[in-house]
């Protein structure tokens, strides 16, 4: 096996990341069922998922979760999609990991700690803390 990647492989991993920023459920979906794997991450250990989350695209995030993609796998940095949601305000996607099972106590900044910074009551509320 080459230590350099393949050339195609990575242009291909470049155009489903684009995908996951972009929201596009539809041709996110494609791939994962043509064999992507719904954990994918880049170089910085954020997955499609976090992608998707960060950006706002629920229904990219809800056809992710639905092929296998793990809510609460946290980047290099150890976050996790719902804290990302959280930080961007992102009220559709938080919902959507919370019905996938997603845990507001995951990560480094976790989500609950997230809302607690920025005092988003609803959303403490929502997570069950007090």
């Amino acid at each position: 096996m080459s230590e350099t990647p393949d050339p195609e492989v990575i242009e291909l991993a470049s155009k489903v990341f684009d995908l996951a920023r972009t929201g596009d459920a539809d041709a996110l979906a494609a791939y994962l069922d043509a064999g992507v794997p719904a954990n994918l991450t880049n170089d910085k250990g954020d997955t499609l998922v976090m992608l998707a989350a960060y950006h706002g695209h629920a229904a990219a995030v809800t056809a992710l979760l639905e092929r296998g993609a793990e809510a609460d796998r946290a980047n290099d940095r150890g976050q996790t999609p719902l804290a990302g949601a959280v930080f961007k305000g992102e009220d559709a996607v938080i919902r959507t990991l919370l019905a996938a099972g997603a845990n507001p106590e995951a990560g480094t900044p976790s989500a609950l700690d997230t809302a607690r910074m920025f005092g988003k009551a609803e959303l403490l509320e929502l997570f069950g803390a007090r």
